[in-house]
């Protein structure tokens, strides 16, 4: 077994499989910028270790992540940073920390317990099989704070969930429990023991050739590639929501419902 030290993100490698754990457990492993760092630099590693043959994406504590890290967004400096990653014409970090798992030479399998939402079920998304708890729950959150997915959802949902079901869930932002999740195709099967399902998977997958799993990962994949310009889509119109009127009033309104939004202001 093999073990690399990082501060947020604990990676283990036993037999070549590869668990990485999201470990705020204090903050139920919201994605702070420092975390999502912390993945994509892990990634990168898995990437370059041929002798990895699957990854288990998982988190610790009560929650498997409970979306990005409002007070690390909200801090000037790092909003400034975000406002220059959303205006990059490539992909910006906070996509990458998402789709970069698509991109691993392996199956990524998430376990997933508890809450998965916003930033963390976007995560989830971009791994190849989402393993859940029975009380596992799960949104796409952004709308509650006046924003949008942003984090390379046009690329993840793709082929998963259907359009009419997509909108919905991120327009409304609800809370919907796993089994609801697993119908609607965010999740692959939900199990009481999510970790334990994905190293079964993860050891049967290992018998098989690992250059037909990549083959398989890659082609499958490309049935349902979206062009960049829709990546490109989500940085526009967050940049617009960011600096709108009714954002700010979002955030308000979800601690006050008496707050009323504002006449929409783009067409």
């Amino acid at each position: 077994m093999s073990t690399r030290p990082y501060k947020y993100v604990t990676v283990e490698t036993t037999n070549q499989i590869t668990t990485v754990t999201l470990n705020r457990p204090d903050k139920k492993n919201a994605m702070s910028f420092e975390l999502i760092r912390e993945l994509i630099k892990v990634s990168k590693k898995i990437k370059a270790d041929k002798s990895v043959r699957a990854v288990i994406l998982t988190g610790s504590g009560d929650d498997f992540c409970a979306g990005i890290d409002l007070g690390s967004l909200n801090d000037p400096k790092n909003r400034t940073f975000a406002m220059w990653e959303l205006i990059k014409p490539y992909q910006n970090m906070f996509q990458k920390v998402n789709l970069c798992w698509r991109e691993l030479p392996v199956p990524v399998i998430a376990s997933i317990h508890g809450h998965c939402i916003g930033a963390g079920l976007q995560l989830v998304m971009g791994c190849d099989v989402r393993i859940s708890s029975s009380n596992g729950k799960f949104s796409i959150m952004e709308a509650k704070w006046g924003l949008v997915p942003d984090m390379g959802l046009t690329q993840s949902a793709f082929g998963s969930v259907n359009i009419d079901v997509l909108k919905e869930l991120a327009m409304t932002a609800r809370v919907i429990e796993a089994q609801e999740a697993k119908e609607v195709g965010l999740i692959t099967h939900v199990d009481d023991a999510p970790l334990e399902k994905a190293m079964l998977l993860a050891e049967e997958l290992k018998t098989r050739s690992p250059d037909a799993v990549l083959a398989s990962k890659r082609v499958v994949n490309r049935m349902f590639k979206q062009p960049a310009t829709t990546l490109y889509q989500e940085k526009v119109w967050q940049m617009k929501l960011m600096l709108g009127k009714n954002q700010k009033l979002a955030v308000k309104k979800a601690k006050d419902s008496s707050i009323e939004f504002l006449k929409r202001q783009f067409k």
